[in-house]
């Protein structure tokens, strides 16, 4: 309840007139500095909102006086940054893919834009660096399901992986666990298994080997080198894009998964897909 103010006898200060449960109240306003940097704040917040954009609207907000724009200065940055590139890039849009990679400067450039492009559009999949992911090729080494060279690596990224785009990469594995049994199955898997580690089951390998050479040596290749016109991978190495034990081959056999990629030409322009290509085929070293 309010009483008058008085001084406490303990502190020296005023009180408020204030009490509750006879606990009084002392009279502690802020420091002055404070005020006055609070009442500068203020108006500084007003000076702010009459300069610049400040006041969302129902469309839009109010523009300021100065009518300075965040979203004008970056656009201008923008332009510049490519007025500075624009030698670089008209040089690539002319050349071909092999004249990029032998030309040093040219070469350079590509690595840097193709880089910067593969971490806003491809590292998503295929991993910083093209340290891939599960089910996503990788792109560091020198294995490629659509082959490896500047050329091939530029049309998968211009068009793609079974998508709708009409040149886009189609080839797809039929679900072998509509065609064979699951003794067929599990005797190819091995057989497959052994091309690239020690098996101990030879009976199953010798059978798979018949079952692999009467349906699989179409896309796979005799030797199971695989063809990069088909995609198909080779499976004589150890490089396994859905996991290479005995039950993930006979899962990928019975019925298969197929990635898919983008049509990146519909995205992308044609300077950034060839500063990509090259990008990508450096990371492995190439075909």
């Amino acid at each position: 309840m309010p009483t008058k103010p008085e001084k406490d006898h303990l502190t020296g200060q005023e009180t408020t007139g204030h009490e509750w449960d006879g606990i009084k109240e002392l009279n502690t306003p802020l420091p002055k500095w404070w005020l006055y940097v609070f009442y500068a704040t203020i108006v500084f917040s007003v000076v702010y909102v009459v300069l610049y954009p400040s006041i969302p609207w129902l469309s839009g907000h109010t523009e300021g006086l100065l009518g300075w724009d965040r979203r004008v200065e970056l656009q201008e940055d923008i332009q510049q940054a490519q007025a500075a590139q624009a030698k670089w890039v008209d040089q690539i849009e002319q050349a071909d893919l092999q004249t990029i990679a032998n030309d040093q400067e040219l070469l350079n450039f590509s690595m840097a834009g193709g880089g910067a492009a593969f971490a806003n559009n491809c590292a998503p999949c295929h991993g910083q660096g093209g340290s891939g992911r599960p089910g996503f090729p990788t792109l560091a080494d020198d294995a490629w399901l659509w082959g490896g060279s500047l050329d091939q690596i530029h049309q998968t990224i211009s068009y793609g992986v079974r998508n709708e785009h009409e040149n886009s990469r189609a080839s797809m594995m039929p679900p072998y666990g509509n065609i064979f049994d699951q003794e067929q199955i599990r005797n190819v898997a091995h057989y497959v298994k052994s091309l690239s580690a020690d098996v101990d089951a030879p009976d199953r390998v010798e059978a798979g080997k018949q079952v692999f050479a009467q349906n699989c040596v179409a896309c796979h290749g005799a030797n199971a080198k695989g063809n990069p016109a088909l995609g198909a991978p080779n499976l004589s190495d150890q490089i396994w894009l859905y996991g290479g034990e005995i039950s993930d081959i006979v899962s990928q056999v019975t019925n298969p998964q197929h990635g898919n990629m983008p049509a990146w030409s519909t995205r992308l322009d044609d300077e950034t897909i060839k500063m990509l290509a090259v990008y990508v085929y450096t990371l492995g070293g190439g075909q």
